[in-house]
């Protein structure tokens, strides 16, 4: 039971700070862009791969907190469902250059945040 309520309690949690760091970001950059979701999506990219090596190999972290963290708190604080919600609008009013733009920033981004993530992780592991 206590595994359900880390994974419950951490997507509460990534949730309204998904909520927070996106709304924070489109009063910085603005609306014409999906820079709101990019950013949420690029750091919890980022930040899956680094907990993923540090949660399991540096702090040997129980479950619950791994479940709590990464699979609670990360996911609900990325959002591709979003993501793709963007993207289609912009192709349906036409803006087919912005829906390949946040495609390419968001997968090739993520992707490459990830393996940063990994990286990062791996040389906490050296010291």
């Amino acid at each position: 039971m206590t595994f359900w309520l880390a994974i419950a309690l951490g997507g509460a949690l990534g949730a309204v700070s998904r909520f927070a760091l996106s709304h924070q970001t489109y009063i910085w950059l603005g609306r014409d862009f999906a820079w709101g979701t990019l950013a949420v999506n690029l750091i919890g990219s980022f930040m899956i791969g680094l907990l993923t090596i540090l949660l399991i190999n540096k702090f040997a972290v129980s479950a619950e907190w791994r479940a709590f963290l990464i699979v609670g708190f990360l996911g609900s604080f990325t959002t591709f469902s979003t993501f793709s919600f963007e993207t289609m609008q912009y192709i349906q009013v036409g803006e087919l250059n912005k829906a390949m733009l946040n495609i390419a920033l968001s997968v090739a981004g993520c992707l490459i945040a990830v393996w940063i993530g990994l990286v990062a992780g791996k040389q906490f592991l050296v010291e």
